[in-house]
């Protein structure tokens, strides 16, 4: 190392001892606001959200039932004692059991044929979950052919057939898109939809009368 370069490097940590000299209180401040700010996170997460989310639970969890059960109204408002999916969401709505309810909301107003309030939920809700999330996507899709929105639904099916392709939501996905093409008139893509379940999903329940399918949409190009 040259003389000139350790000179260099020097002058760097005088400099260096220089400001945090001058600036010492300042750089203590700092530092115990971010180690505060540490702190308060760790404690919101274990003594209001960790109760929070046990709380969100135990409700989700009978609201849930009540959705298996087909009991909407008891499982969108609650019966009482315990909350529905519309009071999870404004009492817990933080939690992952908060954003779960807006899946099973959605739900329940498709069920129910409210479209436009269950296209609104199932958008709010979020997941990691491919699966999950491309149900909410064919949920949406779904409302939207109710609704005659069918440039809408054909997006929603597209999304969830690349979303989470596998044989189980995936050809679902894809034949309500082809049929959904072929309302739009688009009998190309219907075609070329159709062939992708005879191709890719050649042993599921949609794949075993997909050439009624092909050969109704190929009619008519």
């Amino acid at each position: 190392m040259s003389e000139e370069t350790e000179n260099n490097i020097g002058e760097q940590f005088s400099k260096a001892e220089h400001y945090v000299a001058e600036n010492r209180k300042s750089l203590l401040v700092i530092g115990g606001a971010i180690v505060a700010l540490v702190l308060i996170y760790f404690s919101y997460q274990k003594f209001i959200m960790s109760p929070r989310e046990k709380e969100a639970a135990a409700q989700s969890y009978v609201a849930e039932r009540y959705f298996e059960q087909d009991s909407l109204d008891k499982a969108i408002n609650g019966d009482g004692n315990f909350l529905g999916f519309v009071g999870i969401i404004d009492e817990y709505g933080s939690t992952k059991s908060g954003n779960l309810a807006h899946y099973y909301l959605g739900f329940c107003y498709l069920n129910k044929g409210q479209y436009d309030l269950a296209i609104e939920q199932l958008k709010e809700f979020s997941s990691n979950d491919e699966l999950l999330l491309a149900l909410a996507y064919t949920g949406i899709a779904d409302a939207n052919v109710e609704l005659n929105q069918l440039d809408n639904a054909c997006s929603y099916y597209s999304k969830a057939a690349s979303k989470s392709p596998n044989a189980f939501t995936a050809p679902i996905a894809l034949l309500k898109l082809g049929i959904t093409y072929e309302q739009l008139n688009e009998n190309q893509k219907a075609v070329d939809t159709y062939n992708k379940i005879k191709k890719e999903f050649a042993d599921t329940n949609e794949a075993r009368d997909i050439d009624k399918y092909i050969a109704r949409a190929s009619a008519k190009i």
